[in-house]
C-alpha cells in the first residue's frame, strides 16, 4: 500500500513499474543495469481515488498525463534503482496530495477609490515626463 493521507492509500496492484537503462554518469556499469524507473498509474480507471480527486488530477494540464488518463512518472535522478523507485513513488504521493484539497474560490473585489486615484496621478506624472521630452528648444 502506498499511503497518501490518513484516509487515502493506493494498493500496489494499481501501480505499474518498469525498469529501464538510465543515461548519465556511471561508466560502463550504466550500460548493464536498469536503474531508471518508470511508474504508471491509471488515474482515470483507479477505484481507490475519490471522484473529486480524480477529476482535479485529470483537469491538470500535466505533460506526464496521457490522453487515456494514465500518469507516467520517470525517475533517473539517482544511480541506484531502489532510490529511483522511492523517488518516483514520493513524487506520485506529492502530486496526489496537491489535489486532495479543493482550491479556494477567488472572491472578486473592486479597487478602492484611493488606489484608482493613485493610478491616475501616476499616469499624469508619467505623461508630463514624456511631454517634456518632445518639446522643441526655445532658442531657435
Amino acid at each position: 500500500m502506498l499511503t497518501i493521507s490518513r484516509t487515502l492509500a493506493l494498493p500496489e496492484s494499481e501501480l505499474v513499474e518498469r525498469f529501464l537503462r538510465a543515461d548519465g554518469p556511471g561508466g560502463q556499469h550504466v550500460n548493464r543495469t536498469e536503474s531508471a524507473v518508470e511508474l504508471r498509474f491509471d488515474v482515470a480507471g483507479s477505484p481507490s481515488l475519490p471522484e473529486e480527486v480524480r477529476t482535479r488530477l485529470l483537469a491538470r494540464r500535466d505533460r506526464r498525463l496521457t490522453a487515456e488518463g494514465v500518469l507516467v512518472i520517470q525517475g533517473r535522478r539517482f544511480r541506484d534503482q531502489g532510490r529511483n523507485r522511492d523517488d518516483v513513488r514520493e513524487r506520485l504521493v506529492e502530486l496526489i496530495r496537491g489535489v486532495l484539497l479543493a482550491p479556494k474560490k477567488r472572491v472578486a473585489t473592486k479597487p478602492t477609490r484611493a488606489s484608482k486615484e493613485r493610478r491616475l496621478v501616476g499616469k499624469q506624472q508619467r505623461g508630463r515626463i514624456k511631454q517634456t521630452r518632445s518639446r522643441k528648444p526655445d532658442f531657435e
